[in-house]
């Protein structure tokens, strides 16, 4: 969980449903999709206001040769360049002609929009 002080811009909690670690001011959670508390704003498929950064890209195993096996890692560093997260999202193997699309996006959300401190439940 995040040492930021709770109802603060970045403070953290775990999805009740994923147990992912999720920012306390979602009313959807990001990765599992669910509701987390009643607001009539929220909605699953709502896109962010903000994507500062989303890349797509993907890669073909050749027609000859052996399996491939790939491990997707997400790292995060701040501007000293030090990382602050590192997570496995998945790994897999590809036989020839297999093809794999991977997509990496940042969503952001200003603090303020997301009515900090006001209303809902916790779960």
């Amino acid at each position: 969980m995040s040492s930021v002080r709770a109802g603060s811009p970045g403070a953290t909690r775990e999805c009740p449903h994923c147990r992912e670690t999720i920012l306390e001011s979602a009313g959807v959670c990001p990765a599992c999709r669910h509701y987390l508390r009643f607001d009539a704003s929220a909605d699953a498929s709502e896109a962010p206001a903000l994507t500062p950064l989303r890349i797509e890209g993907s890669i073909r195993h050749p027609a000859d040769g052996e399996p491939w096996e790939y491990t997707v890692v997400v790292s995060i560093r701040n501007d000293r360049g030090d990382e602050i997260a590192r997570k496995l999202i998945g790994v897999g193997a590809m036989n020839p002609n297999e093809q794999r699309t991977f997509t990496l996006s940042v969503e952001a959300v200003w603090a303020k929009a997301r009515g900090q401190g006001k209303g809902g439940t916790r779960h």
